[in-house]
């Protein structure tokens, strides 16, 4: 542990405190991933078998185990299906279910725009520490005039890659955590829609559906 810790330390010393922004930035991509992995488990994003067996009772027209099966599902859709189901007929409520909808996901993609800038920014970052690392290794070789040592350059320009390769390592992972998040919301946005579809707008009944295709077909 103990020689982790000084190889740390002793690679911020090389990069300087770009590299150390970059670690910072690393380290609050780790913090907002794992709240991010525990607001999901918490509000059973992608788990919503039994809001979609309440609704197999809802098209069944059994309202009872219909309401029942959604008030014991933990889902955070599980209260908008059940006001759905109460309000199949009333525009204004259906309009407020789908403002809370568009505030519950809201609330679940929060911190998006924050990895999204540090995926942005830590390659910028990593850029700039290579400049500034190469101005120094050029100045470096500047002052030793005639007696120019390349071991002097060569040093010079690996640290200053150094700022470069640490601003990739943090901008990959957070651009893939960040992409896998965004499908999960993608999927649970479509998922959503129909339940609330589903919600409001029950199957019909068998014998409601006989004189629909009869007129159909007359």
């Amino acid at each position: 542990m103990t020689g982790l810790v000084d190889r740390i330390v002793a690679l911020l010393a090389l990069g300087g405190p770009v590299v150390a922004i970059l670690a910072l930035l690393s380290i609050v991509t780790l913090a907002v991933t794992l709240y991010k992995l525990w607001q999901f488990r918490a509000a059973r994003v992608g788990a919503h078998r039994r809001l979609m067996q309440a609704l197999d009772a809802w098209d069944r027209r059994d309202r009872v185990e219909a309401q029942a099966l959604a008030g014991r599902s933990r889902s955070h859709l599980a209260p908008l299906v059940a006001a759905a189901m109460e309000s199949t007929t009333d525009r204004d409520r259906r309009e407020r279910i789908e403002a809370e909808a568009a505030m519950s996901f809201g609330r679940l993609e929060r911190g998006f725009r924050v990895l999204d800038n540090i995926a942005q920014i830590a390659p910028l970052l990593g850029l700039f520490g290579t400049v500034l690392g190469m101005i120094d290794a050029f100045r470096a070789l500047q002052s030793a005039g005639a007696a120019v040592d390349p071991s002097i350059l060569a040093g010079g320009i690996w640290v200053a890659l150094l700022t470069t390769a640490a601003g990739l390592a943090v901008a990959m992972p957070t651009s893939l955590v960040l992409a896998w998040l965004e499908g999960r919301m993608a999927r649970e946005r479509d998922f959503a829609d129909l339940l609330l579809a589903r919600a409001k707008a029950p199957v019909p009944p068998a014998d409601a559906l006989v004189p629909n295709l009869a007129a159909a077909h007359a």
